[in-house]
């Protein structure tokens, strides 16, 4: 939604400024107040009091609201003029109204034999990045359909070509604050790689801490980063000015070792790991059902929980306010970052679906599943998002199949099952107007890929 904040001339109110607004805000908030009041069958084991329960809205409150301007049309109109009062656009905006209004439409990407997609990001407008199972790392032209792979790095310890148990596949692709680096998985599984942008050519390797795969890393800022392995270590890594080489006619790329390995306490297989800013700390997810919280600053775990389900925690996202989103096989957990008690449970519409991935849009959480379905969540509303066109209908999107091997009539007269793909990874471009989404078949012993833009 839009923000304007409209100057009166001295005497008058802006059009905006109407009571009836004053009137609906105080009705919206004895309407909160009432149900909060209510006592529920089952007591909540967790609640949380807000300072603002039992106050009224102050006068500078009041005349705030009033000021304000949500029309679309005063923002444009006040950008356009130049004008110097405060102005701002929800970043979920623009993907809440295309959603709502039916407005995506599935352009299919060719991705030949790769199998599985597990990672992806929007290098550019016109660039997305993915790592698939096959090790390969790809970076894809949305406005020519071409197709680049971007050669591995290797380590010192690898041979000419690394073990095959060591080729695993690239689970994570990140990218730092500035936009000048990038981190994913080298040759060998258990090794970081990264590369400069925009250009991608090699910085560093970064070996030695890990003795299995890499399953996630994240940025703390433009030099730090953090990985989290299957070995169940966490590891901090430094990138300096001094790794990064000059321009040279043979790209070349150093060695470098992590500056802190340790063990992640109560941790079965480091499944994934992000970084909250708002309380500067980093989250860890392990496959044995607990969450796990370390300092960011002093690289110290502070706390452990066991999460209310333990069966399949593959995805962990962090909205910018704080509130984490774990995805397990029967729901996608909110957590309060504070506490990291459970706030709510969030069932799909389409059972033994499982959650694959997730992430966070402003106040509207995506979730991708491993039936090829995209569910959106609306934090505000406490419910899907629903249709604009067809209010009894809520917004979801619905992938194609791509392609597998054995092909899918082999799979639906033998398994007796329809095939739809997982969807392993997705991520909205900076407008918040596109979304790309990847994955492939679910089961382990079955080769395919799958990958679409949606616009």
């Amino acid at each position: 939604m839009a923000h304007t904040r409209r100057i009166p001339v001295y005497g008058c109110r802006p059009p905006c400024a109407t009571l009836c607004r004053i009137e609906e805000l105080h009705m919206r908030l004895r309407a909160i107040r009432l149900e909060r009041s209510r006592k529920p069958d089952k007591p909540e084991d967790f609640v949380c009091y807000e300072d603002s329960d039992d106050e009224e809205e102050s006068v500078t409150a009041e005349k705030q609201i009033l000021n304000t301007s949500y029309n679309f049309v005063d923002f444009v109109r006040g950008r356009e003029m130049g004008g110097r009062e405060p102005k701002w656009v929800g970043p979920e905006y623009g993907s809440r109204h295309i959603l709502t209004h039916e407005m995506f439409k599935e352009y299919s990407v060719s991705l030949s034999n790769m199998n599985k997609v597990f990672c992806s990001q929007w290098l550019s407008d016109r660039q997305v990045v993915f790592g698939t199972k096959c090790n390969k790392l790809m970076v894809y032209d949305v406005v020519t359909q071409r197709l680049d792979q971007i050669p591995s790095l290797q380590g010192r310890r690898d041979s000419i070509s690394a073990p095959q148990d060591q080729q695993c596949g690239i689970h994570s692709v990140q990218i730092n604050p500035s936009k000048t680096l990038l981190a994913t998985g080298a040759r060998n599984s258990s090794e970081i790689a990264v590369y400069r942008l925009p250009t991608l050519d090699p910085v560093c390797v970064g070996e030695g801490a890990h003795r299995d795969w890499v399953f996630d890393m994240c940025w703390l800022d433009d030099q730090f980063l953090v990985s989290g392995s299957r070995d169940t270590r966490m590891a901090l890594w430094r990138v300096q000015e001094d790794d990064i080489a000059t321009k040279q006619e043979v790209p070349t790329y150093s060695h470098v070792r992590a500056l802190a390995v340790k063990e992640c306490k109560s941790a079965q297989k480091v499944r994934a790991v992000a970084f909250n800013k708002s309380f500067q700390e980093i989250a860890a997810l392990s496959l044995n059902g607990y969450i796990h919280i370390w300092n960011a600053e002093t690289f110290k775990q502070k706390l452990s929980r066991k999460l209310p389900s333990c069966q399949e925690n593959v995805c962990l996202a962090v909205q910018d306010a704080g509130m984490y989103a774990v995805g397990c096989r029967s729901y996608t957990l909110l957590l309060d970052a504070r506490t990291l008690q459970a706030v709510k449970k969030i069932s799909p519409r389409y059972s033994g679906c499982g959650i694959r991935s997730a992430s966070f849009q402003g106040n509207v959480l995506t979730i991708g599943t491993g039936v090829g379905i995209l569910l959106f969540y609306d934090l505000r509303a406490g419910k899907y998002l629903e249709s604009s066109i067809n209010s009894s209908r809520t917004v979801h999107l619905k992938a194609s199949k791509g392609w597998v091997f054995p092909d899918e009539e082999y799979i639906d007269g033998f398994q007796h099952i329809k095939y739809t793909p997982a969807i392993y990874t997705h991520c909205y471009d900076s407008s918040g107007t596109r979304l790309f989404t990847a994955g492939g078949p679910l089961p382990a012993n079955l080769y395919g890929n799958y990958a679409g833009l949606w616009q």
